[in-house]
């Protein structure tokens, strides 16, 4: 009987190790939680084997990968998904975790919409009350150019027109935006059609730009098939003629880049023998109607990078890695948002 119970036990111990663990870096409730929960459901079908999620949530959501990088990865049966604000962290802080040290099993090439008060959306100039934080980086860089053109100084505009609002959860500045206490806000698609799709029915607000989807062949961003309003590029142009250029449009590249196109991406450790059955079960996925229907029910239809496409995607945001748009996305990251920044010369090592 002890002899059937052992092997019982083993047999258990067995199957169990057999499930993989993604590890998610933030709460079950947080945006990157509730994207790998809806993926991870089609995927494992696929799969053949369970995925169990792991949440490890804390500082800013970088316990999560700078625990894969230091000890998780090593453990040929766990992934990690990383979001936008994991690839921000990267960049302006002294974080512990490389992407240069993983391999790519998929992302999906995501988009930000910014939607704004209607009055707001439809002249330029106005005072501008927006959520801080370091994930909304981009959005700030974008608005502080629309409201500076070609001819003022980014620094000025931004002191003279936006008001930075601090302290705020998302649910906070989801009421703040509805309340009318915020004139502008941000999503990721999914939570635009929950949160801000809508205030715009009713009429009181509405879509004001997007930051569009990093084609990795030309290195620019292209139109997003779901929305049907500018990028922040063809609003500019539109506004003043001219194209956005500098040290302060090339940083604002480099963040929203970093953050946007790497926004929902699955990771195992470089040599993981796990990988290639990883990414063919995600492939199987993609290629699946039923599948792909219920995630895009969602998050709306965005293409998926998968394996050596993903590796190559990092490959070019490690392009956009430039002395004058790092120098100036941290000074403006440090200085005016008070986000205590770093400058991170290792980045700009080949």
């Amino acid at each position: 009987m002890l002899k059937v119970i052992l092997i019982a036990m083993l047999f258990l111990t067995t199957v169990a190790k057999a499930d993989y663990t993604l590890v998610v870096p933030q709460k079950p409730s947080g945006g990157t939680s509730v994207w790998s929960q809806i993926v991870v459901a089609e995927w494992e079908k696929h799969l053949g084997e369970k995925i169990i999620i792991k949440y490890l949530p804390g500082a800013r959501d970088q316990i999560g990968p700078n625990k894969f990088q230091n000890e998780l990865r090593f453990d040929d049966k766990t992934i990690l998904v990383s979001h936008g604000g994991n690839g921000i962290s990267y960049l302006i802080e002294p974080v512990e975790y490389n992407y240069f040290d993983w391999d790519s099993i998929g992302h999906m090439n995501l988009n930000i919409i910014v939607g704004a008060q209607e009055q707001v959306a439809n002249r330029c100039c106005q005072d501008i009350k927006f959520s801080a934080g370091s994930g909304m980086i981009p959005e700030i860089m974008a608005i502080t150019m629309l409201m500076a053109g070609p001819e003022m100084d980014p620094y000025e505009a931004f002191n003279k027109y936006i008001t930075f609002v601090k302290g705020m959860s998302g649910s906070e500045r989801r009421l703040a935006f509805i309340r009318g206490d915020l004139t502008a806000t941000r999503e990721n698609p999914a939570a635009y059609k929950k949160h801000v799709m809508p205030l715009i029915e009713k009429g009181v607000a509405a879509t004001w730009f997007h930051h569009g989807i990093l084609d990795t062949e030309s290195g620019n961003h292209q139109d997003d098939p779901n929305f049907t309003e500018p990028t922040f590029e063809q609003l500019y142009f539109n506004m003043y003629g001219v194209s956005a250029e500098g040290d302060f449009y090339d940083a604002y590249k480099l963040v929203k880049s970093w953050r946007d196109s790497i926004q929902k991406a699955f990771w195992v450790n470089k040599g993981n023998p796990n990988k290639q059955k990883l990414i063919d079960a995600l492939n199987k996925m993609i290629a699946d109607p039923e599948s792909v229907a219920a995630i895009e029910k969602k998050v709306g239809k965005y293409e998926w990078k998968v394996g050596q496409d993903g590796n190559e995607t990092v490959t070019v945001l490690k392009s956009f890695i430039t002395p004058g748009a790092l120098k100036t996305l941290v000074d403006f990251a440090d200085v005016e948002l008070g986000l205590n920044s770093v400058y991170k010369e290792s980045l700009l090592q080949k």
